[in-house]
């Protein structure tokens, strides 16, 4: 089902920008990206894994390709006539580093290779991660930052983009909602002490980033990270103040300690390799719970693209949530 029709906030695409490849299309962040270029009448080819075809949607203008990131005539498919390429798949649950290598590294270096042969000389935007600039806390922020230097090491002559989101949270979103909804109800969970700052960024002012660098052409080979627009980012009590101002309630801080984080992360990482699951919660993921850095500063992508974010996390809040 398309989004109804909402006023545009970025000017319509040139007409050398016709359709837009990508890769993780049914995702949460994909299918954002999917609605926003198509009201802007930009053609959508995606590609979709034989896993994840359930979760596909029809819409004027949008094609899915089936088929896998190492499957060549699929992506010679997908790339064929393409004016840009954004690749959005990854993987983000894992109990090992294995498990994160084929969305997050070599799936890049396979379209990147596909490129460099094609005749249409299509843009390039890779959407990592923030995790990426930490890579040694988890198995996932070290596949991030692989995938940004296959790309650097591989895409020779190729115009290419890299860019870090912090947590993306929005309608749709499932990794963050129970921690949101929560904040609703009058409780914050926090890890370990929550010391630390952290950028946060809505769904649609991401989709409104890619679209200035889809139609602006600029950004070649930067890495460029993103937020919401609060400068240095946010502390936990500046978000139960928010929620708590928001939802007129107070908001009570409940802090989980490191311990605990730990021996649940360990416990379901053994549960995982005897059950056949990827795990969420691992130890790897819980150094990036208590990392005490996540701000980011898009002064740079917005000097290049013009962008700005719009939605600050008290708007966001209620567009997630009501």
């Amino acid at each position: 089902m398309v989004e109804p029709v909402r006023e545009s906030r970025t000017d319509a695409a040139p007409a050398h920008v016709t359709t837009v490849a990508m890769t993780g299309g049914t995702g949460f962040i994909g299918k954002s990206l999917i609605h926003r270029f198509l009201r802007e009448n930009i053609r959508v080819r995606a590609l979709v894994r034989p896993a994840s075809i359930s979760s596909c949607f029809n819409a004027p203008g949008l094609s899915w390709i089936h088929g896998e990131l190492n499957h060549e005539e699929s992506l010679r498919q997908l790339l064929d006539g393409a004016s840009a390429v954004i690749y959005c798949a990854g993987s983000v649950r894992g109990a090992s580093m294995s498990d994160f290598v084929p969305a997050n590294v070599s799936g890049v270096a396979k379209i990147v290779h596909m490129m460099r042969n094609s005749v249409d000389s299509p843009r390039f935007l890779l959407i990592s991660s923030l995790a990426a600039r930490s890579p040694e806390l988890s198995h996932y922020a070290a596949s991030k930052r692989q995938g940004e230097e296959v790309l650097r090491s591989a895409a020779d002559g190729l115009d290419w983009t890299i860019i870090r989101p912090p947590a993306v949270y929005g309608p749709g979103d499932r990794e963050m909602l129970s921690l949101l909804q929560w904040l609703r109800r009058g409780i914050a969970i926090v890890p370990a002490g929550g010391r630390g700052r952290f950028s946060l960024i809505f769904i649609d002012d991401l989709a409104e980033a890619v679209l200035s660098w889809l139609v602006g052409g600029a950004g070649s080979g930067g890495c460029f990270e993103l937020h919401d627009g609060k400068a240095g980012g946010y502390c936990w009590e500046e978000v139960c103040e928010i929620a708590s101002e928001l939802y007129r309630r107070p908001v009570r801080r409940v802090d989980v300690p490191r311990i605990a984080l730990d021996a649940v992360a360990h416990v379901n990482l053994a549960l995982s390799r005897l059950a056949g699951y990827l795990p969420m919660l691992t130890p790897g993921k819980v150094r990036e719970l208590c990392h005490e850095d996540w701000v980011c500063d898009h002064s740079d992508f917005s000097r290049v693209t013009r962008w700005a974010p719009e939605v600050g996390l008290r708007e966001g809040l209620l567009r997630t949530l009501g």
